[in-house]
């Protein structure tokens, strides 16, 4: 597998250090069941030096890009009728980047990106953030109550976060059935309600596994109940699941521990040796629960 720096692969999982790319163009035609992930956000993080680092491409046009060669991979290794979910927002536009303070339509930028590679526009959720809270975070001129009084025609909404999901076409070979046992109508309307009003912002596995002084914190790490939903709905027990930009291995901890398999790339060596430990654990945990159920 090209470009592979380190990795480590067990039976529950196998995680890279390495670019997405070629990390994804290493697996099997119609390997994976669905894929979850968080892209990098243009120039609004900087997650690593490195060149290969799709957070730094020097433009939105350079970053599509390069996003584009993702997109054609993941369609080939997606099994036919299969799902693929990106989390993101869409990004604050600054003078500082000689552009007029407003909003870029990333999320739209993305799913234009998997149309052109032939997936299927299937549905997405927004997912609610409290305003005052983002107004602390970013400062945004937008939200600042005083510019209510200054211009208030400056003034704006809080940018939410999305999960967007793709359909690759083609008939579903493994289809994901459900029961009103394991998946009551209440559950149902629940997840399909188009906004997700109670996800929790501190619910990431960072908060949980990341607490030492000399533990490199994930700048944005996606919230546990996102993927869970997300795992619960769209696979079955057993099924594999990718996550291209693995960060500190959010979706593969929930993967391993709601008993699927985990696939990931990631290319910040820091993050790489965190989300090994969090695999680990989830293994271990996934185990314990397993064990105790045989028990009963």
């Amino acid at each position: 597998m090209a470009q592979v720096i380190n990795q480590e692969v067990k039976p529950e999982y196998a995680i890279y250090h390495g670019d997405c790319v070629d990390v994804t163009r290493g697996l099997p035609d119609e390997s994976i069941h669905y894929t979850v992930f968080s892209p990098p956000f243009v120039s609004l993080y900087t997650f690593s030096a490195s060149p290969r680092d799709m957070g730094n491409c020097p433009s939105h046009e350079s970053f599509s890009d390069q996003f584009r060669f993702l997109v054609r991979e993941l369609y080939r290794v997606t099994k036919p009728g299969r799902l693929c979910s990106f989390h993101c927002i869409n990004l604050p536009t600054t003078k500082a980047r000689g552009e007029h303070i407003g909003i870029r339509d990333f999320r739209g930028d993305l799913i234009r990106a998997f149309i052109a590679e032939g997936w299927v526009y299937h549905s997405e959720v927004t997912i609610w953030k409290d305003p005052v809270v983002a107004m602390q975070r970013t400062k945004a001129l937008g939200l600042l109550h005083k510019q209510i009084k200054k211009d208030s025609c400056m003034s704006r909404q809080s940018i939410p976060d999305y999960l967007v999901t793709m359909r690759k076409p083609g008939d579903n070979p493994e289809r994901v059935t459900h029961t009103d046992e394991t998946f009551p109508v209440k559950v149902w309307q629940q997840y399909a309600s188009p906004v997700w009003m109670d996800i929790l912002p501190g619910d990431t596995l960072q908060y949980r596994s990341a607490r030492e002084n000399e533990d490199e914190r994930h700048i944005c790490p996606l919230q546990l109940e996102v993927i869970r939903r997300a795992l619960k709905l769209w696979t079955n027990p057993g099924d594999v699941v990718l996550s291209p930009f693995a960060g500190i291995a959010s979706e593969g901890h929930v993967a391993i521990t709601e008993g699927r398999k985990f696939v990931g790339a990631e290319l910040k060596r820091s993050y790489f040796a965190q989300a090994v430990r969090n695999l680990r654990v989830a293994t271990a945990e996934a185990g314990a629960q397993s064990s105790l159920f045989s028990q009963e």
